[in-house]
């Protein structure tokens, strides 16, 4: 991982979190315990304060910033998904970010919520709890069931059991070559 102390502030990472090697970890940034934080994923607490509560995982790609003297801040139980930009927002507990959404600055995402795949939560909206939330401009489109929480939340729980086996299991490492050696620039691998 690349952790990088900004302007007097430096990261803070929980016990039990997974960052991968390629993530950016910058400046005023707290993460939680238990949490994922994928390949590329990039925290950039140089205009202001990035929050991960515990348990949450960023995946790959994401990117979460903020306007100068603001927040962004994701709640505990939370899942942002693979390319999804958070920025300056608030992105309540036990909620999904589907990948490739951005929410952006000063948006309020309630609590057990779902942000739709490719969705664009505009400035200042405010998605109340248990809501589905779905295009662009996001717009609630239904309320979720005590079912479809259920199931939201054991594929949050997932990650926090991935986290634990990448904890320990996960090691860099050469490939295993079978068969015919692989040749790049001229170096047998």
């Amino acid at each position: 991982m690349s952790l990088y102390e900004f302007n007097g502030k430096r990261p803070i990472i929980g016990a039990g979190t997974w960052v991968h090697e390629t993530a950016q970890i910058i400046g005023d940034v707290e993460i939680g315990e238990e949490c994922f934080i994928a390949a590329g994923a990039v925290l950039r607490g140089d205009f202001g304060r990035i929050r991960i509560g515990d348990r949450s995982s960023v995946q790959e790609s994401c990117a979460l910033h903020t306007m100068p003297q603001q927040e962004c801040r994701v709640g505990n139980d939370c899942a942002v998904g693979h390319g999804a930009i958070l920025h300056g927002c608030v992105v309540g507990d036990r909620s999904v970010v589907g990948m490739n959404a951005t929410v952006a600055d000063r948006a309020v995402i309630g609590v057990d919520c779902i942000i739709a795949e490719n969705s664009m939560v505009r400035a200042g909206t405010d998605i109340p709890d248990r809501s589905l939330a779905a295009g662009s401009p996001a717009q609630v489109k239904k309320q979720l069931s005590d079912q479809q929480i259920l199931m939201k939340n054991a594929g949050a729980q997932s990650y926090v059991e991935l986290t634990r086996l990448y904890m320990k299991t996960a090691k860099k490492n050469r490939p295993r070559i079978t068969g015919n050696p692989v040749i790049i620039n001229n170096r047998n691998l």
